[in-house]
């Protein structure tokens, strides 16, 4: 009897778990289908990201007259509902700055509850992943703009979208041969644009790196990863030696020293790099400041920097002989050799 009670009570318990179960799998099936729901009412199941290369304006219906809701600016993204001749119908988080924060949410954002402006905007210059050719036109608008944010008078917003552009060559375009390149000179524009900010910092003429805001550099490290023995890769490692430099070198040898070490290492790390040469040309100037700085007060050091300035020159001429870095570095090793000072008054 204690034996048949004991079996009934599991086989009851296992029946009561079993129901129990049961009711978890349909009660989480009711809350997917009510997101789902959600989902579709809001379009995203029929939506289709893409972007645009030039400015569009964000019309209340398809209509030259109608009344404006925004504008999208080239590399922020919409997601397209419908096309309506030559219009289109998007969905656009045109309110939400791609500001430079650390994480990568895109700006389309698929919560539910996000409320993205809906409109219409000319089927003019509408870039998709569906796009023919679209991973090169692309890449070929974001670079330039970026040529246009190098210029003395560059439009307000070309580096950011530059830096927008070339990053959807890498959502749309995953596979694209472009999608390497285009990932770096993304993470390049925003770093460079970091550094500029960084720059006008008082701050920034602290000797000790540690002093100043750091560039923010996980999409530096991303690329490493995910390219590594690459150009790309050899790319980011050298904007990454912009957190460990120095400010203001304040006439004292530490820092030089330390920075001819960061780049000799890298030249050797990298030498097939598109940057070696260089860096081998930042070493030899750091030791041909050295044998400024440490002048007659430390003759032994100055010779030993002056010895290290001519190796490193001659050696950029054997590795690197058509780059202008070499030339340069030339330069250096014989102003050393005739005892002009390379850091400092160099007049007679």
């Amino acid at each position: 009897m204690i034996t048949r009670n004991r079996t009934n009570h599991r086989r009851t318990r296992a029946n009561a778990f079993i129901v129990f179960a049961l009711l978890l799998l349909v009660t989480a099936a009711g809350a997917s289908a009510q997101r789902k729901t959600k989902k579709e009412l809001a379009g995203y199941d029929r939506a289709s990201r893409a972007t645009v290369v030039h400015p569009a304006i964000v019309y209340l219906t398809a209509e030259d007259n109608a009344g404006h809701v925004s504008e999208v600016l080239p590399g922020h993204e919409v997601v397209v509902m419908e096309r309506n001749g030559p219009w289109v119908r998007v969905f656009a988080n045109t309110d939400l700055n791609d500001e430079h924060g650390e994480g990568d949410t895109p700006e389309f954002s698929t919560d539910a509850d996000a409320t993205p402006e809906s409109g219409w905007i000319k089927d003019k210059g509408v870039v998709s992943s569906a796009t023919p050719n679209g991973d090169v036109i692309l890449f070929g608008t974001a670079a330039g703009f970026e040529a246009m944010a190098a210029q003395p008078h560059a439009p307000k917003d070309a580096a950011d979208e530059a830096r927008l552009l070339y990053r959807r060559v890498v959502d749309y375009f995953p596979n694209s041969q472009l999608a390497p390149e285009a990932q770096y000179r993304s993470a390049d524009v925003r770093w460079q644009m970091d550094r500029a900010d960084i720059h006008t910092l008082p701050s920034a003429k602290e000797q000790e790196a540690y002093l100043r805001p750091q560039i923010y550099d996980g999409e530096m490290k991303k690329i490493i990863k995910q390219y590594p023995n690459t150009k790309y890769a050899a790319l980011a490692e050298w904007d990454l030696i912009d957190n460990k430099l120095c400010g203001d070198w304040q006439g004292l040898p530490k820092c030089p020293e330390m920075e001819t070490g960061l780049y000799q290492k890298y030249a050797e790390r990298y030498p097939d790099s598109p940057k070696a040469a260089q860096a081998l040309y930042e070493a030899t100037y750091r030791q041909g400041v050295l044998v400024s700085m440490y002048g007659e007060d430390d003759r032994h050091r100055a010779q030993q920097a002056a010895t290290n300035t001519q190796a490193l020159a001659s050696l950029m001429q054997q590795k690197y002989p058509q780059s202008d870095y070499t030339a340069r570095a030339a330069s250096i090793a014989f102003r050393v050799q005739q005892d002009v000072p390379i850091y400092g008054n160099d007049r007679d």
